[in-house]
């Protein structure tokens, strides 16, 4: 039964998988545009970018500036000693940041996700030095603190990514709303587990965007984790037959709450 199960879903990473595509943050609208953040003619969209894989890397000097990291594609990184698992393969700091309170939700919109691959969605927070994100990388360092995770609804087949899988996709986190303001680098991704009954199986699909906090409190949170570090193979939450009804922990830290 696991081998048709395994062809299934190696049978659906041929089609798709996905990525954050937009974001609606502080009011704003983040969109994929293609247009040079130099366009005169269009100065609204030059501070409202997130990054396109399959258009970014050949636009050369017209190049946007965005507010989310580089991904290679909407493919998976699979190797959590790597320091891929933080925010994509290759990712490179973003020029810019989205501007949002403390307490306010941000709408990630994803691609449309394949309703093969059944997981948790996950999201971090780290803070960036005083003078911003443009030229930070976390590196292995603990810095990471978790914002909201959603997994499995008891034993059935609903995931915290099941509404990802129906267009229009939209997820949601808010801020916490007692945080020091400043710059923040958020970690989101999905781990796709269709294949994660044995290591390594379990697929990471993470991404990277950069945020001017403002308003909030003067909490920096502390128990922070690292990524590579944060996950291990034999975590419950990695290594785990999701075609059984069984419960499911969610890797990682709990929930930071104000």
């Amino acid at each position: 039964m696991k081998t048709v199960l395994a062809l299934l879903a190696t049978a659906g990473l041929v089609s798709a998988h996905g990525y954050v595509d937009n974001a609606t943050i502080g009011g704003q609208f983040y969109q994929a545009s293609s247009l040079p953040t130099t366009s005169i003619n269009y100065p609204m969209l030059t501070t409202r970018q997130f990054y396109q894989p399959y258009m970014d890397p050949y636009m050369g000097a017209n190049t946007p500036e965005r507010i989310s990291r580089s991904i290679p594609g909407n493919g998976p990184v699979e190797d959590l000693a790597s320091i891929d698992v933080q925010c994509n393969a290759g990712a490179v700091p973003a020029k810019l940041h989205a501007t949002a309170a403390a307490g306010s939700t941000v709408t990630l919109r994803w691609t449309l996700w394949p309703d093969s691959h059944m997981g948790p969605v996950i999201t971090y927070m780290a803070r960036c030095p005083d003078t911003g994100c443009q030229n930070y990388s976390p590196g292995t360092g603990a810095v990471w603190f978790k914002v909201k995770e959603g997994g499995r609804t008891g034993t059935s087949n609903t995931w915290a990514d099941t509404p990802l899988m129906v267009a229009p996709t939209s997820y949601t986190y808010t801020i916490p709303s007692c945080l020091k303001k400043g710059f923040y680098l958020v970690r989101h991704e999905i781990i796709a587990l269709h294949a994660a009954w044995t290591y390594p199986g379990a697929q990471f699909y993470p991404g990277c965007h950069q945020l001017n906090v403002t308003g909030g409190g003067s909490t920096v949170p502390s128990s922070l984790v690292a990524f590579p570090g944060a996950y291990k193979a034999t975590d419950p939450g990695i290594t785990y037959d999701a075609y059984k009804a069984q419960t499911y922990t969610i890797p990682g830290p709990s929930v930071f709450t104000c």
